[in-house]
């Protein structure tokens, strides 16, 4: 029988969605899951976007440029400029997904062997991604104890190699929801330019910050014109997950030309997508003004409950809308699939992401969890409360 490829066979399962067979099973025990596992926001996607794409007026649904149309790019730039990133249409790769983004930026700063530095704990697509590139990630740890602030850059120092290529950054985190200070970025811009290196920052969550807090870009960076590179994405910005629209962005000519390539082997983004994205433009501030408020009040709400729980440590979010517990288990991919499985009450349940999966260091995080607070906040109440009986429950 002809074989699979041995990158096919290291392809890291997704930690969020390799427990979807368990669900099903609740689902046909007529059980109640509270989705906790996944990002997938609650919040109604903008009004301008669905009614662009309900109203266009296209004969032809044709390609368009690989790279996005001018006129979205154009209207992506203002918003950039909005944010002091100072992006050009000609700085903008617009591609299918934040994904797309990341394996186009892969494809084009690493060959085959290469290292990019990831502090770790990490969007768990980050290792299907470098598997997909015969990139090697090497991480850094950053810990719960220090909410998962940036490790000090001699840790960084420490790892670069010849091999290494680039620093990867989300910013505000998943899975961690650590938002990093001006000062740490401007940290990791000092590094990348004495070593010559990539900063690639992942900021599809740059509006949702609490606190009080502001995003800072590494584009708004004095100098890092030639080093940095930002991936983005409307998914989450606009609460437009399945219109998988993103972009890749950097003001090195190079990078763009050669990404570029990428993009044009893939012909084209999807074109009622990009109508939709430009469309979610137009969306007034106020629509985040009230998504950041009810963000933030499901964030205090969900770490005041799980800190009332007794041998759990909570990491507490600045920005996203993820947050990583640490339980009393040995092993919370074990008590995940337990809950799905063997559990509930009162007909009830909840789903979980392991967190071992957003880590790439061997036997770290197996004893954590990721849990995203999409859900309003009674859900979220009423999960937290199931999670407590379950961890009195529970027997490794």
């Amino acid at each position: 029988m002809p074989a699979v490829s041995r990158k096919g066979l290291q392809m890291p399962e997704s930690p969020i969605r390799k427990l979807v067979p368990f669900a099903e099973i609740a689902y046909k025990a007529n059980k109640t899951v509270y989705h906790l596992n996944i990002g997938q926001p609650d919040i109604k996607s903008p009004t301008k976007a669905m009614e662009a794409v309900a109203h266009h007026s296209l004969e032809i649904l044709a390609y368009t440029r690989s790279e996005g149309s001018q006129e979205y790019r154009e209207k992506i730039a203002a918003y950039y400029h909005k944010n002091n990133i100072p992006a050009t249409a000609n700085d903008i790769i617009v591609t299918t997904g934040g994904s797309e983004a990341l394996l186009f930026a892969m494809g084009t700063i690493a060959d085959t062997g290469d290292e990019i530095i990831i502090p770790e704990p990490f969007y768990a697509n980050y290792n299907g991604f470098a598997t997909a590139s015969g990139v090697k990630i090497v991480p850094v740890i950053s810990k719960i104890e220090d909410n998962f602030a940036l490790p000090p850059i001699s840790e960084f120092e420490k790892l670069i190699t010849p091999k290494t290529k680039a620093i990867l950054i989300c910013n505000p985190g998943n899975p961690t929801g650590y938002l990093y200070s001006k000062e740490e970025i401007q940290k990791l811009a000092a590094i990348v330019k004495k070593h010559d290196l990539f900063l690639v920052s992942d900021e599809v969550y740059r509006e949702f910050t609490y606190d009080g807090s502001k995003h800072y870009s590494i584009l708004e960076e004095e100098g890092m014109e030639e080093y940095g590179i930002i991936i983005d994405s409307v998914s989450k910005r606009y609460s437009m997950c399945g219109a998988r629209i993103g972009c890749l962005v950097s003001k090195n000519k190079m990078v763009i030309k050669t990404a570029l390539k990428f993009a044009q082997a893939r012909l084209s983004p999807p074109t009622f997508a990009q109508i939709a994205s430009e469309a979610a433009l137009d969306t007034p501030q106020s629509y985040f003004d009230e998504v950041i408020e009810e963000y933030e009040d499901r964030r205090n709400t969900l770490v005041k409950h799980l800190q009332n729980i007794p041998g759990v440590k909570v990491g507490v979010p600045k920005g996203a809308f993820y947050c990583i517990v640490e339980l009393p288990v040995k092993n919370s991919d074990a008590f995940a699939q337990w809950l799905l499985e063997k559990f509930d009450v009162d007909g009830e349940t909840i789903m979980v992401a392991p967190a071992a999966g957003f880590y790439s260091s061997p036997g770290v995080g197996l004893n954590q969890i990721r849990i995203a607070y999409v859900l309003n906040k009674k859900s979220l109440v009423r999960a937290v409360e199931i999670l407590k009986i379950a961890l009195k429950q529970y027997k490794d």
